[in-house]
C-alpha cells in the first residue's frame, strides 16, 4: 500500500519542485507579510487592520543565522528514545522582499561548515519524518548551486 504524503502543517507550503513555495499572508491595509501565516487579524500593532490574503513567499533568501542540533531535546519535548537521534542544521533565512526571517532545517548533508551569513539559499520540499503509513513533508533550505 502506498504511503500518504502529508504536510506537517497544512497551509504553510504548497507545490513541488520549482513550484514549491512557503505560503504567508499579506495585510491589505499595511502590506505586512506574516509567516507562519495569519488568518485572523493583522499582527502589525500600528495597523488599523485589513483583509489578509494568502501570499506566496520568495523562493530565495540569504542566510541570516544558522546553528546545528546535535543532541536529543530534553524533557518535556517528546522524542522516541528507541529511534536514533539524527543531528540536523537549522537556518534562519532573510527574505528581503517580505522583510522577514524564516527558520527551517537545511537539506540533509548540509552542515554549519557549508554555510556563511549572507549566502543565498532556496526553499525546497523536504521530509521531516516517515513511518509505515505516512511521509510527513515540510520545507528545507538548500544553498543555491547545490544539486537536489
Amino acid at each position: 500500500m502506498p504511503r500518504t504524503r502529508t504536510p506537517v502543517v497544512a497551509g504553510w507550503f504548497a507545490g513541488d519542485g520549482d513550484d514549491f513555495r512557503l505560503l504567508g499572508t499579506r495585510c491589505s491595509a499595511c502590506a505586512s507579510v506574516f509567516f507562519p501565516r495569519e488568518d485572523a487579524h493583522c499582527r502589525n500593532p500600528a495597523c488599523p487592520g485589513g483583509a489578509l490574503e494568502e501570499a506566496p513567499l520568495s523562493r530565495r533568501g540569504r542566510v541570516w543565522s544558522y546553528t546545528d542540533s546535535r543532541y536529543r531535546p530534553p524533557s518535556p519535548y517528546v522524542t522516541d528514545p528507541e529511534l536514533p537521534w539524527e543531528p540536523y542544521t537549522l537556518i534562519a533565512v532573510e527574505l528581503a522582499a517580505e522583510r522577514l526571517v524564516v527558520l527551517g532545517q537545511a537539506v540533509p548533508g548540509v552542515t554549519v561548515a557549508d554555510l556563511a551569513v549572507g549566502m543565498e539559499v532556496e526553499v525546497v520540499p523536504g521530509v521531516l519524518h516517515e513511518d509505515a503509513e505516512t511521509i510527513w513533508t515540510t520545507w528545507q533550505w538548500r544553498p543555491t548551486g547545490v544539486a537536489a
